[in-house]
Parts: C-alpha cells; sequence; structure tokens
C-alpha cells in the first residue's frame, strides 16, 4: 500500500511560527525531502527531531522527484519543506505534487506560514481579488514582458523580489504602471527588523536611490484603476500620444506612457496611434 506526501510549511523568519500539527507530521514521517538539508536541519535541532533527510531542489528535482516517488509508492511517508514557507508554491515542490497525483498517491497539505499571504494582509493594499506573480525574471526583456502583460490588470498583484535586483524592478514596474502607482514592500517578513513601506512607485524608487536595500522583500502592488481603464478611450489615447510626441517624446515612448497614463493595454494604445503621422 502507498504511503502519502505531506506538504509542511515551515516559518518564514520566525522559528516561533511553526505550528503543533506541523511539528506533530515532522516527527511522524519517515523521511523529509528538503530544499537544502543544512536550513532544514536548523529547525530540525530547534524542534528536537532527527529524521532522515533527502535533498530535493530545483536543480536535482528530474532525478531526485523519481526516487522519492519510489519509496511513497513503496510504502513510506514523506515530508516536503522548503527553506521558508509553503513548498509547491513558486517552488520545486510542484513537481513532486504533480508526480505524486498522476501516480494516485495522497497528498495532504498543512496550513501554515506563506510570505504571500502575509505580505497581502499587512499590505493596506486590495485583498478581495489578488494575483500572484512569483519572481520576475533576471533579465531585462523578459521582466519588462512579463510586467507588460500586466499592464490592464486590476487585481493586486503580489511579488517576490531579491534585494539586489530591487531596484531595476521598480524602474521597471513605474515605466509599465506609472510612477503614481501604489505599492507595499513587505521587508524581512516576522522578522526582527519586519518593515513595511507603503508609498508610490516614484517613492519606492526615491528611498532606494541611496539607500542600499537589504532582506529578501514581498512587493504588493495595486491593480489598475477602474475609472481609468473604463474612462479612456482610444480617441483619449490617440490624442495624448499626438500630444507627447509634439512635446519630442518618439512614437513608441508616446505609446508606452500613455499606455500607462490611462491604464489600457499598449496593443490598444497603439492601434490608436497608427493613424497619427510622424511628426
Amino acid at each position: 500500500m502507498p504511503g502519502m506526501l505531506y506538504l509542511v510549511p515551515t516559518p518564514i523568519g520566525n522559528l516561533g511560527d511553526i505550528s503543533v500539527r506541523c511539528r506533530q507530521v515532522l516527527e511522524s514521517v519517515d523521511f523529509i525531502a528538503a530544499e537544502d538539508t543544512r536550513v532544514s536541519l536548523k529547525l530540525l535541532n530547534y524542534l528536537g527531531i532527527k529524521k532522515s533527510l533527502v535533498s530535493y531542489f530545483e536543480h536535482n528535482k528530474a532525478v531526485k522527484g523519481g526516487l522519492i516517488l519510489d519509496r511513497i509508492l513503496a510504502g513510506e511517508t514523506c515530508a516536503l519543506i522548503s527553506d521558508a514557507g509553503s513548498p509547491a508554491i513558486s517552488d520545486p515542490g510542484e513537481d513532486l505534487v504533480k508526480q505524486c497525483a498522476q501516480a494516485g498517491v495522497t497528498v495532504c497539505a498543512i496550513p501554515g506560514p506563506c510570505a504571500v499571504i502575509t505580505a497581502l494582509s499587512i499590505s493596506g493594499q486590495s485583498t478581495g481579488r489578488f494575483c500572484f506573480e512569483g519572481f520576475l525574471s533576471t533579465a531585462k526583456k523578459s521582466r519588462r514582458e512579463h510586467l507588460e502583460s500586466l499592464r490592464a490588470e486590476r487585481r493586486t498583484m503580489v511579488f517576490y523580489e531579491a534585494p539586489h535586483k530591487l531596484r531595476n524592478t521598480l524602474e521597471d514596474m513605474a515605466a509599465v504602471f506609472g510612477p503614481d502607482r501604489p505599492i507595499s514592500l513587505c521587508r524581512e517578513l516576522t522578522k526582527i527588523h519586519e518593515e513595511v513601506i507603503r508609498t508610490t512607485l516614484a517613492g519606492a524608487i526615491e528611498k532606494y536611490a541611496d539607500d542600499p536595500p537589504r532582506g529578501e522583500f514581498v512587493l504588493v502592488l495595486a491593480g489598475a484603476p477602474e475609472d481609468a481603464a473604463e474612462g479612456a478611450s482610444a480617441g483619449d489615447a490617440a490624442e495624448m500620444v499626438s500630444r507627447l510626441m509634439t512635446q519630442g517624446l518618439s512614437r513608441k515612448d508616446a505609446i508606452r506612457q500613455t499606455a500607462a497614463e490611462l491604464s489600457l493595454p499598449k496593443n490598444v494604445v497603439y492601434d490608436a496611434a497608427l493613424s497619427l503621422k510622424d511628426e
């Protein structure tokens, strides 16, 4: 009879956030699959748990996933944990869950710490409807394309970001969504230096112009204003593009700025600008 896979969330900064149920599961399973066994060992030592650890991360998941599944099919129970937060969310554990599902193995998710929900709840942004976009690409072109695809998104958007990429990400966001778009920067969640900065994209860029970002960030970005998206028309777009071009902007830059300020899809503004002659 096959065993089970448990998805066990781990603290995102404060070890005290581990739940009683999570501890019980970690104590009861046959082995633990961990993103980084060195990080996980610190948690297990804190809990006083000694258990067999198997490494499972992005660059070995193709091999280790099959080996872990074989052990589960042979009757063993496994707990999957990441370095922090809920496994399988923006995490290689997603693949292991798919493998187990296809093999008919029961997967049980234990509720617990999640940086997305923690940041969203304290962001001060709308929480009724939101989308999680994970990490943006380190490549500027891919990052801009990702953001461009969200230009007309009305739901609150949540992103993960590393400190060394934050400035470039904020600059690209301002170019796509406009400098006045509200954003909440949630830093070092649940840790001693936890901080939430509620500002605009322009304000965030200014803050970190001379102040190097530190710690891991969760960015909570407001969605496109409904009134702006509904009130703007192709005619408004053509008029703004024309005005910006007379001020010296190229057609491409005028289209980009118009789309950002009117919260219209770039292709809509482009179509509206086709009838305009180059100044």
